[in-house]
């Protein structure tokens, strides 16, 4: 356990020189005490960290000191191979970078934990795209990424769906380009307008590169933006991409399950609308059925969702969604009454 510690405290304070106790026992999740010893102790394995005081003092380490990665174990290897989607680098461009910088790495290490790595990359591989889609990389997002790699504010047109009534068109916006998240097959970009005020969100925007028809330098900037340092990609996605789930479950209806229809509704809605749903929801009536009030994002969708339930479902509110399913079940009726009536003719010679 110290000696993982040690490897990190090691590696913090030559990828980020200045870093102060306060700053290194945060990171590591120990004292400031701990953090003490622990410096101690890489100059006495031969890490030449020094501590300096004063308004910019932090710890550093010699300049021109590397760490070997020799050092790895088989298991680290096997976790560092596995840590890019291949996919994901293809679509950026990245495909010949990445593959020379695997080489030079490989080339690092010994032989036992080079094998270890070798064997992680015959043994597991990450498809990010969801099925039944035939990924599509967009034209543009080679470009946007070396605008992300570069801090680079750029000029985009973005083709805006219809939605809520509002018919679709295209905008045109100068933003920063801080990030681009593959989700599920789906390429994103995180922007900021510059300038946007906290109340009016802080200026962030996120756009489906899919639908970026024309991107450029934005006019007259020349110069990289300065990213904010507390932003964090990650973050930022988990809590927005949260937001926007929840924003799209725009209405409420209300439906009566029987205990398959109930396992059955993960498989065909929302997860946070079901989450929502099943906390709220009323117990088993004496005929084992439930009802409960579901979050949806319209009722043209939730349509097309519980209708792949079948008759484990049934929707008692509104009652314009409840005729649409009466309509769809009378259609269905006479669809298949023809073959009804012949099945019981079969059935009435069989048995005279």
């Amino acid at each position: 356990m110290r000696a993982s510690r040690l490897i990190r405290m090691a590696l913090l304070i030559q990828s980020n020189p200045g870093l102060t106790a306060g700053a290194l026992a945060r990171e590591l999740e120990i004292s400031e005490r701990t953090v003490i010893r622990d410096a101690q102790a890489l100059r006495e394995a031969g890490v030449p960290v020094r501590s300096e005081r004063g308004r910019v003092g932090g710890y550093f380490v010699a300049a021109g000191y590397r760490t070997r990665l020799t050092t790895l174990r088989p298991s680290e290897a096997e976790t560092l191979f596995l840590s890019g989607l291949p996919s994901a680098l293809r679509d950026l461009g990245l495909s010949d970078a990445a593959e020379t910088a695997r080489l030079k790495l490989t080339a690092t290490l010994l032989p036992s934990v080079r094998q270890a790595a070798e064997s992680s990359v015959r043994r597991f591989h990450l498809d990010a795209p969801a099925w039944f889609r035939e990924p599509a990389t967009p034209a543009l997002l080679p470009e946007l990424a070396r605008a992300v790699w570069a801090d680079r504010i750029v000029e985009l047109s973005y083709a805006r769906p219809a939605r809520d009534g509002a018919p679709s068109g295209a905008v045109t916006r100068v933003v920063e380009p801080y990030g681009l998240v593959l989700k599920a097959g789906t390429w994103y970009a995180v922007t900021r307008v510059p300038g946007e005020r906290e109340d009016q969100g802080g200026g962030w925007r996120t756009y489906r590169v899919d639908r970026i028809t024309a991107l450029g330098p934005a006019p007259g900037a020349e110069e990289p933006f300065v990213r904010d340092p507390a932003f964090e990609l990650a973050a930022h996605w988990e809590v927005r991409s949260a937001a926007f789930a929840r924003a799209l479950l725009r209405t409420t209806v209300t439906i009566r399950l029987t205990d398959r229809g109930l396992r059955r509704l993960p498989a065909v809605v929302d997860g946070a609308a079901v989450a929502e749903a099943l906390a709220l929801a009323s117990a088993p009536d004496p005929a084992g059925l439930v009802t409960l009030d579901l979050p949806v994002e319209s009722h043209d969708v939730a349509f097309d969702q519980l209708a792949g339930l079948g008759a484990d479902a049934e929707v008692l509110t509104p009652a314009c969604l409840r005729a649409r399913f009466r309509r769809r079940a009378t259609a269905l009726a006479a669809l298949y009454q023809a073959d009804l009536q012949e099945a019981e003719a079969v059935e009435a010679e069989d048995q005279r």
